[in-house]
Formats: C-alpha cells, sequence, structure tokens
C-alpha cells in the first residue's frame, strides 16, 4: 500500500510514536557519552521536523480525525527541551534562543488551555511546561517573563489543588517555593549589569594585551567548563543551583546590548508575536536571533552541569572530556562544596595583599590562604562532598582524583572550606601543570543564602562587595553603583596590563590570560573576603514555527 493510501492520522501516530521512542533514549544520555548524544539528537530532531511539517500541512484533516491542541503543544514542548538540552552541551546560544521561541509559542497559543481543569494529566503537561519555560527565561536572562511564569505557576497551582482535592500537589509546592526563593536570593544582580562576557562593558578579544608565548608553546582557550556544586539546603531551582547558575553564565558572550535592552523595552517587542490564532514568526525573530549570534566572537565554551554527581559520574565526564580536548584547549573544573571542618587560616594583613597576589601569580597555583603555611599529611584526607555523607567515598571527590587528568591543562577552582587540600596537586601534574584557584578555608564557610561569596567575587565581584557592605541595590544608589563598575573596570584593565607586561610571569599564567574568560576570572580573583580587612582598594538544524 502507497504511502498516499494511508490515513493521514495512522500517518501521524505512527511519526509520533517513532518520534516518542527516539526522544525517550535521547534525554536519559549522559554527559560523558557526547558523540553518542550528537548523533542520536541529529535522528530525534530530523523524526520532529518530520513531526511537526506534517501536522502542519495536515491540520485540519488532523483535527477533523481528532487531535487535540494540547497534542500539538506537546510536540512543540518536545522540539524546545532538544534545544535546551542541545545548549546545555554545546553551549550556542542560538539553540536556547530556539528553546525559549517554541515555549513561547506554546504559552501565547494556550495549548493546554482547553480541558486543563477537567484532565488532571493535562494540568500535570501545563504545569511541567510552565516549569521548564522558567528555566530558560532564567538562563536567557528573561526576567520578566520569569515572574509572569511563576504567577501563572502558583496561580495554576493553587487552581489545581481547588479542582483535583484527591491529587497531591507537594512537590508541585516545592518547585515554587524554589523559584521564588531563588529570584529572592539572586535579585541584588539585577539591572546591573550581566553576569555574561559584554563586549558592551569588556574588552573585545581582538583587544586584550598580548602575552608573549613561551617556550614556544601556543596560547590556550577555554574550551570546556565542568561546573558542580553541593551544599545543604543550597539554593537552587530544578537542578540548577545558584552558584552554579552564575558560573554558568560567567562562561559565555552576552549578546550585544540585549540585557539592557531587555530591561527596557517589553518583551512582546523582543520576542516572536503569536497570538491564539496564530500568525509566524515576525522580524523581531529575526532580528534577536543575528544579535544573539555574534559572528565576530568565539563560540561559547561547552560546559558540563553536573547536579550532584557521583565521584565516578563526575570522573567519568572529565574523563570523556579529556579525550575530546582540542589541542589548544583548557577545561574548566569548577567545584563548590563542603570540605573540613578545620581551624581558620590565617588572614593576610592588608599591606601585604599585593604582596602575595605577585607572588602567586609568579606559581601556576593561586591560594586566598597564608602562602606561608603548606600543606599537612592530614590535607590528603580531605575531600569534597558532592552529595551526602552517608554514602562515604561514593561522593567525595580527592585531590588525587584529579591528577590523572593533568595530562591535559586544567584550570581548577574550588571553592569550599577544605579547598587547601588541592594544593597537593602543585607538583604532581602528570604532564602538564594546573592551573589552580582556591577559596578561602575560613569556617565557617561563605555561603549563605544568596550563594557563595567566593563565587559572587568570581562572577560580579561589585556586587558581592555591595553584599559585604549592606548595600541594597535600591535606584537611590544606582548611580553611585554606575561610577564603581566604571572605577572597577579601570582597575581590573590596568591590573590586567601589569600582568601582561610582567617579565616574571608563571609560563602557565602567560598561556591562559589571552582568553577573556579566564582572564577576567583571574583578575577578579579576590583575597579572604571573610576578613574585611583584605578587601582590596580596587575590589578586584532549525524547525520553523508556522501558524497555530
Amino acid at each position: 500500500m502507497s504511502q498516499s493510501n494511508i490515513p493521514v492520522n495512522e500517518i501521524y501516530c505512527s511519526l509520533v510514536d517513532k518520534a516518542d521512542k527516539k526522544f525517550s533514549k535521547i534525554k536519559n544520555l549522559p554527559y560523558y557519552e557526547r558523540n553518542r548524544y550528537d548523533t542520536y539528537f541529529c535522528k530525534v530532531f530530523k523524526v520532529y521536523t518530520q513531526l511537526w511539517k506534517f501536522q502542519q500541512e495536515n491540520r485540519q484533516k488532523l483535527v477533523e480525525a481528532g487531535l487535540k491542541r494540547w497534542e500539538i503543544g506537546e510536540i512543540a514542548s518536545r522540539i524546545a527541551q532538544l534545544y535546551f538540552g542541545q545548549y546545555m552541551r554545546t553551549g550556542e546560544a542560538s539553540y536556547l534562543l530556539e528553546s525559549f521561541i517554541f515555549y513561547e509559542a506554546v504559552l501565547f497559543r494556550e495549548y493546554f488551555k482547553e480541558g486543563l481543569f477537567q484532565d488532571v494529566n493535562l494540568a500535570n503537561k501545563q504545569l511541567r511546561f510552565l516549569a521548564r519555560f522558567i528555566t530558560v527565561c532564567l538562563v536567557l536572562n528573561r526576567r520578566e517573563m520569569v515572574h509572569q511564569l511563576v504567577n501563572q505557576l502558583t496561580v495554576l497551582l493553587d487552581e489545581c489543588k481547588r479542582t483535583f482535592q484527591e491529587t497531591d500537589f507537594k512537590e508541585w509546592k516545592l518547585v515554587v517555593q524554589e523559584i521564588v526563593r531563588f529570584l529572592k536570593a539572586d535579585s541584588a544582580y539585577i539591572n546591573i549589569r550581566p553576569l555574561r562576557y559584554s563586549i558592551v562593558l569588556d574588552l573585545h578579544p581582538d583587544l586584550l594585551p598580548q602575552v608573549a608565548a613561551y617556550d614556544g608553546k601556543k596560547n590556550l582557550r577555554l574550551r570546556d567548563a565542568i561546573l558542580s556544586t553541593f551544599h545543604l539546603n543550597e539554593v537552587k531551582y530544578s537542578e540548577l543551583t545558584l552558584d552554579a547558575f552564575r558560573m554558568l553564565q560567567c562562561l559565555e558572550w552576552e549578546p550585544s546590548g540585549s540585557f539592557y535592552q531587555a530591561s527596557g523595552i517589553p518583551l512582546s517587542s523582543t520576542s516572536t508575536t503569536i497570538g491564539q490564532n496564530g500568525g509566524g514568526p515576525g522580524p523581531s525573530r529575526i532580528n534577536y536571533s543575528q544579535d544573539i549570534t555574534d559572528p565576530t566572537l568565539p563560540p561559547n565554551p561547552r560546559k558540563a552541569v553536573l547536579y550532584h554527581p557521583s565521584a565516578t559520574h563526575l570522573l567519568a565526564v572529565l574523563a570523556t572530556i579529556s579525550e575530546e580536548l582540542s589541542p589548544d584547549g583548557v577545561i574548566l573544573i569548577y567545584l563548590s562544596a563542603s570540605g573540613t571542618d578545620g581551624q581558620a587560616m590565617p588572614s593576610l594583613s592588608s599591606a601585604n595583599i599585593s604582596e602575595n597576589m605577585i607572588r602567586n601569580f609568579r606559581s601556576h597555583s593561586i591560594s586566598t590562604s597564608n602562602p606561608s603555611s603548606s600543606h599537612s599529611d592530614g590535607d590528603h584526607k580531605i575531600c569534597l562532598y558532592m552529595g551526602t555523607r552517608r554514602n562515604g567515598g561514593l561522593n567525595c571527590i580527592y585531590p588525587c582524583d584529579l591528577i590523572p587528568f593533568t595530562r591535559r591543562p586544567l584550570l581548577i577552582i574550588i571553592d569550599s572550606d577544605g579547598s587547601k587540600a588541592f594544593k597537593a596537586i602543585k607538583g604532581a601534574e602528570k604532564g602538564e601543570p594546573a592551573a589552580i584557584l582556591l577559596s578561602p578555608c575560613s569556617s565557617p564557610p561563605i555561603h549563605h543564602a544568596s550563594g557563595s561569596l567566593f563565587t559572587m567575587f568570581l562572577t560580579s565581584p561589585l556586587q558581592a562587595f555591595y553584599l559585604l557592605l549592606g548595600f541594597s541595590g535600591s535606584d537611590s544608589e544606582m548611580g553611585l553603583c554606575h561610577k564603581a563598575e566604571k572605577l572597577l573596570s579601570a582597575s581590573l584593565n590596568d591590573w590586567g596590563l601589569t600582568l601582561a607586561a610582567s617579565d616574571n610571569l608563571d609560563p602557565l599564567w602567560a598561556r591562559l590570560l589571552s582568553d577573556p574568560f579566564i582572564r577576567r576570572l583571574l583578575l577578579r580573583f579576590p583575597p579572604d573576603v571573610h576578613d574585611k580587612r583584605q578587601i582590596p582598594p580596587h575590589v578586584h538544524g532549525h524547525i520553523s514555527l508556522g501558524c497555530a
């Protein structure tokens, strides 16, 4: 029987079944099977392209055969999930934008509205859609949309509790509590400056001061990053913790001007215009796509955001990334977790901070601890707890776990009260010297409702400084904030020039300073932020949406 003789609804059902099977395979693939994931992504994306196009071309016949609007919304939501998953694995901003576009279409076309309060399964689909869309908007910095979605999620949840009284919505209540807490903790970052690298505010990569290569070795570029945190009761939304969220954005390019455009212009004028009765993507979407992919900038580094990984899982991801790393690449490993309850490290006087910083840059290990203190034998027993301690060594990352991977260039950032133990890596490398940034070994750890202070200084130093001073970020203080931002930028640029021109700069740092993301982290690297006396004076494939 030729396909032309097969009923339209049977072809549609066959495509849906095929797409569902491929989607179920890809959503559970781990980060450390990248090549396999890329292959599956192409296959499942091709099927969903066929499915979306088929339902567009045969909409009327399918509706007559019983197609519901929520089924169309389910397809669009799956496509948005695919795009977001690919963004999380590749770092390409265009995938993030496409995910936003499809989710926004589902929202404005109200695909799940019909029969919402007659079917608890349909209500759960709408709740899941809103929760996932919130994640995309958070990462895309569409805060106005985030607040709209949170309000919708809260109202919908309350209505579901009244309508489906026999159903337990406790988990959804926790989701609402998580996002409210997340937004409250991150509110100090709004309307100041983006966390991403902005060529409007930061030096363009082509204008960075050149550092002479040592021993004929080429400069290194940040190609991959592993970001993982674990703290009891840490601020998070879904599987994205606040500290990982800040680091994620800090390692990406900000679309030129989009942060300020999104803050001052209504959402409807910067995104896809879609109504209940249809209408394709307008010119605003095309302009925004062109804005978000700047051809003059290198691609974003790939990032693996691991939520509470076991030690073997984290090391498997690191092994795969190391195997795939390009010859000029460096891997950033950011781990934020509790280590040991050891005693607080001795404080440095403010007069010795500059001397300490210069000494550190002559070496390839930088620590905010007392430089005269050396790691003892007991330090080798200290580990980072990337999960609950009742699981023993399954969740423990020791310094020696990372040493085998020093055959490739690494930049290791440890944010922990047990960070000093990772000094043991220095001198034990297996091929390439590891660059290490260590947080203060303070007691208690510098971690509170607004996230880690150390991570805040790395990702947004001025806002971290405001937090220490108790500034609220009110409108009356914004003028002072902008002046401080200009002063800080000028100071960090001067510091960068000083390092680039230094004759005593360690060869490893010289190879890293040419990368804009790493350079910015190094210049922002703080002294002991727990001791206020040490705050330095400079604070240092494509699917078109079509009709509805």
